[in-house]
C-alpha cells in the first residue's frame, strides 16, 4: 500500500525546514519523490521570547508559507518537521504558528534544534561528529542511544566563536583597535573600506549601532564581505585563520570527551574560505577523518516529516 493509499484525504505531502538566523531551506517531498526545494527568511528561536520578536517570526513564518504551498498544487501537507536555530529541544508556540500557516494538524509538526537536524544529515547515531558553523557555532554528537551531546552554541552574545556573527563582529573590533594605534589607517584596508560601506559609516558609533539594531542573522552575513577581503587584507586572513582555530577547539571538545571518529564540519561560516579548514586541520588534537563538505538538513527534515506522514 502506497501512502497516497493511506491517507484518503490527500494529505501525503511532507515538509522539512531548515531554519537559521540568515535563511531557511525548505524540502518539500511526496514519498520518495521531491516537488520542490527553496529558500525563505531565516529566524531564531530567541526572537520568541519578546512579543516583538513573536510577531516578527510569525510574519516570517507566514512568508515561509507563502513561497512553499504554491509548490504543493493544491496538495495538503500531512507534516512538517523542523530544525531551527535557537529553540533548544522545541517550541510549542513555533510549532502552533507553523500549524496553522500551513493548514497542518499541530501533532503533525515538529520542531526541534537545527543541529539535531544536521547531524542526522551528517552521521548515523554514534558514528562520527559534527562540526556546524552559520551565524552561530557549536559541535554535536548523537550517541547510540539517541542522546544528543553538545559544545558550544551557546548564543552570540557569550561565545558561538568561529560563526559568521563572530567573524563580523571581531572585524570591527580589530579594526578599531589597530585604529588606536595608528589612527586614520581604516583608509587604506579593503576590509575596513568595505565593512564601513555596509554598515552605514566610519565612525566606531556607527558600528555599535550596527550591532545594536540589526538581527544576528543580518550581522553574521558581513562574514561574507571578511571573507572576499581575505587574500589582500592581512587583518581577514587573520580572522579567517582565527576563526578555523576556534571551530577546531569544538571538535577537540568532542574527542577528548567521546574518543577519535569521524568530523563532519558543515555551515556557511565553516565553508568561507580555506584558511579556515587549514587552521582547523591544524589545530585537531586527535588525527581522525575530517570532511569539509555543505549539509542537506532540509532533506534530513523532510526525511522525518515523511515518517511522520506514513506512520499517520
Amino acid at each position: 500500500m502506497t501512502i497516497r493509499q493511506m491517507h484518503g484525504d490527500g494529505a501525503t505531502l511532507a515538509l522539512g525546514l531548515d531554519v537559521g538566523g540568515t535563511a531557511t531551506r525548505w524540502c518539500l517531498r511526496d514519498g520518495e519523490r521531491v516537488l520542490a526545494r527553496g529558500d525563505g527568511p531565516g529566524f531564531s528561536g530567541v526572537q520568541l521570547h519578546t512579543p516583538a520578536g513573536s510577531a516578527e517570526v510569525a510574519a516570517r513564518v507566514t512568508a515561509l508559507a507563502e513561497r512553499v504551498l504554491p509548490a504543493a498544487r493544491g496538495q495538503r501537507l500531512g507534516a512538517v518537521v523542523a530544525g531551527v536555530t535557537g529553540v533548544g529541544a522545541g517550541s510549542a508556540a513555533l510549532a502552533a504558528m507553523l500549524a496553522q500557516a500551513f493548514a497542518v494538524a499541530l501533532p503533525r509538526v515538529q520542531v526541534t534544534s537545527d543541529v539535531m537536524i544536521a547531524h542526522r544529515a551528517a552521521f548515523a547515531p554514534g558514528e562520527g561528529y559534527l562540526v556546524y558553523a552559520g551565524t552561530g557555532s557549536i559541535a554535536a554528537f548523537i550517541d547510540a542511544d539517541q542522546v544528543l551531546h553538545r559544545a558550544g552554541g551557546r548564543g552570540v552574545l557569550l561565545d558561538d566563536a568561529g560563526g559568521g556573527y563572530w567573524i563580523a563582529h571581531e572585524a570591527l573590533r580589530r579594526i578599531w583597535r589597530r585604529e588606536d594605534e595608528n589612527p586614520g589607517a581604516w583608509r587604506a584596508s579593503t576590509l575596513a573600506c568595505r565593512l564601513f560601506a555596509k554598515i552605514g559609516g566610519d565612525a566606531s558609533i556607527d558600528a555599535v549601532h550596527y550591532l545594536m539594531e540589526h538581527e544576528r542573522g543580518e550581522v553574521g552575513r558581513l562574514a561574507f564581505d571578511v571573507a572576499a577581503c581575505a587574500e589582500e587584507d592581512a587583518l581577514a586572513r587573520a580572522i579567517m585563520h582565527d576563526a578555523g582555530r576556534e571551530l577546531a577547539r569544538l571538535g577537540n571538545a568532542m574527542l577528548h570527551r567521546f574518543g577519535p571518529r569521524p568530523l563532519r564540519v558543515a555551515g556557511g561560516a565553516a565553508l568561507l574560505h580555506a584558511q579556515i579548514e587549514a587552521s582547523f586541520r591544524a589545530e585537531l588534537a586527535v588525527p581522525v577523518a575530517v570532511t569539509f563538505a555543505p549539509l542537506d538538513a532540509a532533506a534530513a527534515a523532510a526525511d522525518w516529516a515523511c515518517a511522520m506522514v506514513a506512520s499517520a
